[in-house]
């Protein structure tokens, strides 16, 4: 199995406090975590621990964030020879507070200052051998450009849907399956009588995809294939924080398609996959391997 990504790619801090501090104070942090972050690129690392082989396409600045993102990827045997650093550019960053009690998070973040890649810096040969193609759309022209090369060579391909941004609709529509979060359903709905899933789900109808499902938090997920929907419950564990919980459940969604499974196997696994990643803080310390999703998939089957 080979998977490519394409898309965001950053240097997180993630520090717990035991509170949210008041402006114009001073918090002591409880613990603090430097690691790469980016839905696509923490995607290609969940992937990567479930033994697929995956190779990464961005960019970074020539800084240390830059070094430190490539060896976030390089370490965990993701292939980063199609992330390009830009001369005289900052990578992007992320500051994400985490209270310790609640979970909830504040993160603060910049974007790269260099520009985002181009469809000519792709080698002809970045599908070789791919069997899954994800995207997150943040890149419009070099994505579109991927998307239309991985429908001619029948490879599937799915969005990372986390905002709806120019370009994101069209681009959904060319998508094989759709895996967005709640801000996004929200925002393609706009129902001014309320947010409903199931009802947003039928209105994405319209993307033609094989399967779009929208993830809705501690509340599980909703899916949509063909005419069916379905529901798929969050599973509880002891979380400490969720960051990269989205860009790990695609990764699991990933590894369940090319596994073949059903649909509703897949997203359960991909939400036990997302749910044991939240036991430690960052976006990837947490990431379990395949034997241990597994046995927590068994205990829960009893």
């Amino acid at each position: 199995m080979n998977v490519v990504g394409l898309g965001q790619c950053a240097l997180d801090h993630t520090f717990i406090v035991d509170s949210f501090p008041n402006p114009d104070t001073k918090k002591e942090v409880i613990d603090w975590q430097i690691s790469g972050g980016g839905p696509v690129a923490t995607a290609m690392v969940s992937l990567a621990r479930l033994g697929v082989q995956c190779s990464f396409y961005g960019i970074t600045g020539d800084d240390e964030a830059g070094d430190k993102i490539r060896r976030s990827l390089e370490t965990e045997g993701v292939d980063a020879s199609g992330l390009i650093t830009r001369p005289d550019s900052f990578s992007q960053t992320a500051f994400i507070a985490v209270e310790q009690l609640t979970g909830k998070r504040t993160i603060f973040w910049k974007r790269p200052s260099a520009p985002p890649l181009k469809p000519d810096e792709l080698p002809d040969s970045f599908l070789d051998n791919a069997d899954f193609l994800l995207v997150d759309g943040l890149m419009a022209e070099v994505t579109a450009w991927a998307v239309k090369k991985a429908g001619a060579k029948n490879i599937p391909v799915m969005i990372d849907a986390g905002r709806v941004r120019e370009g994101t609709i069209e681009l959904a529509r060319q998508c094989d399956y759709v895996v967005c979060s709640e801000e996004f359903a929200r925002e393609f709905a706009a129902n001014p009588n309320g947010f409903d899933p199931e009802r947003a789900l039928v209105t994405m109808k319209a993307f033609c995809a094989k399967a779009t499902t929208i993830t809705l938090g501690v509340k599980g997920s909703v899916t949509i294939s063909d005419d069916a929907i379905f529901r798929t419950p969050a599973f509880s564990v002891k979380a400490v924080d969720s960051t990269g919980a989205g860009d790990v459940f695609h990764g699991g969604y990933i590894y369940g398609l090319l596994q073949g499974w059903g649909l509703k196997e897949v997203v359960r696994f991909a939400s036990a996959f997302a749910a044991l990643k939240c036991r430690k803080p960052g976006g990837r310390a947490g990431i379990p391997g395949l034997d241990e999703v597994q046995a927590f998939l068994a205990r829960h089957d009893r």
